[in-house]
């Protein structure tokens, strides 16, 4: 097996790492002041967006793009080490165009939309020009499986009237927010499997009401993970994204590759706990020795690296899967790395913010705003328990029962 990036993966590391230095990093401070002040979305943002689209960094996570649509061209193992790179500062991904929710929501106008809703919605997703959401989770019942979904999508004439309640619903109070892609019932007495369907709603559409932005970990993010209210929200039976029935299959299409690129972004963002943890360790005494010269900070410091090679490995293995035999066939891998990554986030950035102090927990560094991510991440595209079962389930059906034979049967006398 060879590790080593290829040399285009290699000049586009290159290249966002440069953009990085020159034209984020100086921001990060001021992109704060912005957002505590209340302001939002920041002044600069269009700014650094469009120098990005001339730089050719721009809508890299997408490996399907056409000849007329505008992007950079990489597979998922390509772009794998770029996420990782935006992952160091959060809403640095927004600036290529490659943010969640907007990033899933493409994926699915990009396989699923009619040239109409392409034209109407996945064009100006894809030059960054609006925001979107994806309203799948709900209040009232466990979302983890999807099918316990409530809110309901009536066919009336040439309309569909939805009813619900949703909530988590992340950027759906981003000013810059237009639509909404929901997944409600279409039909609850058909199979289990079927009862489900997606349906492209405007975020002005009368009835849609947005009831709350509750703050995640006591964190404010002013795009939103809004609750929102659907009352007798009216739509035309063309906004039907893909067939009807079909919401369930289409939320698993959409959820695998994003689930792998949270997982990316948040290998960067432990690598930069780990940069931060060593360089205070080295600053830094007590008791008259530097904290890099303590037994226990050192533990610490090697059990990072371990921990972020270990996941790195399984997610490089996992964009490759994606990238030759389909998500569908890499189900167990994206569900494993599913697991790894959000709990190597927070506990190597739990880590870090020991090391630091008091300090760690304040925003004069960047620890708490990741540790606080990398805990909603161990929910975000499915707790931890549910990909926990299904790779059990699916250990369990490709076991090699014949193991037992060999290794426990009792000597002949």
């Amino acid at each position: 097996m060879d590790f080593a990036y290829s040399p285009y993966t290699e000049e586009m590391r290159q290249k966002l790492q440069s953009f990085m230095e020159a034209y984020i990093q100086p921001r990060i401070r001021e992109h704060n002041n912005e957002t505590q002040a209340g302001q939002f979305p920041v002044s600069f943002m269009e700014d650094l967006k469009a120098l990005a689209r001339e730089e050719g960094l721009w809508n890299m996570f997408l490996p399907g793009l056409k000849d007329d649509e505008p992007g950079t061209r990489l597979t998922n193992l390509e772009y794998a080490p770029l996420a990782e790179i935006m992952g160091r500062v959060p809403w640095s991904s927004e600036v290529f165009n490659c943010n969640a929710p907007d990033t899933g929501n493409m994926e699915l106008l990009h396989m699923f939309a009619t040239p109409q809703q392409r034209e109407q919605w996945l064009v100006p997703l894809m030059n960054g020009e609006i925001r979107s959401a994806f309203a799948m989770t709900e209040p009232d019942v466990a979302s983890s499986d999807a099918t316990n979904i409530t809110t309901s999508m009536q066919r009336k004439g040439d309309e569909y009237v939805i009813n619900g309640r949703k909530w988590f619903i992340t950027n759906a109070t981003h000013p810059n927010c237009k639509v909404l892609i929901v997944m409600g019932k279409t039909d609850p007495n058909a199979d289990r499997h079927k009862q489900q369907s997606m349906i492209i709603v405007p975020k002005d559409t009368p009835g849609v009401e947005i009831i709350r932005n509750p703050t995640v970990l006591n964190h404010h993010a002013p795009e939103g993970h809004a609750e929102i209210l659907f009352t007798n929200v009216r739509v035309p039976v063309n906004n039907l994204l893909g067939e009807e029935g079909g919401g369930f299959a289409l939320a698993q299409a959409r959820l695998g590759p994003g689930r792998i690129h949270h997982c990316m972004r948040s290998i960067g963002a432990a690598e930069l706990a780990l940069e931060l943890m060593i360089d205070r360790a080295q600053e830094r005494k007590t008791f008259g020795k530097h904290l890099s010269e303590q037994g226990v900070i050192r533990e610490w410091i090697a059990k990072s690296r371990i921990e972020i090679e270990q996941a790195r490995l399984l997610t490089i293995k996992t964009a490759w899967m994606i990238d030759n035999v389909g998500a569908k066939a890499a189900r167990k891998e994206i569900s494993m790395i599913k697991v790894v990554a959000p709990s190597l986030h927070t506990r190597v950035a739990d880590r870090a913010i020991q090391l630091h102090g008091a300090m760690g927990l304040t925003p004069d560094t960047p620890l708490a705003d990741h540790y606080t991510w990398g805990r909603a991440l161990r929910f975000a595209d499915g707790p931890d328990e549910v990909h926990l079962q299904s790779i059990a389930k699916m250990e369990l059906r490709q076991s090699n029962r014949g193991a037992s034979e060999i290794y426990l049967t009792p000597p002949e006398r």
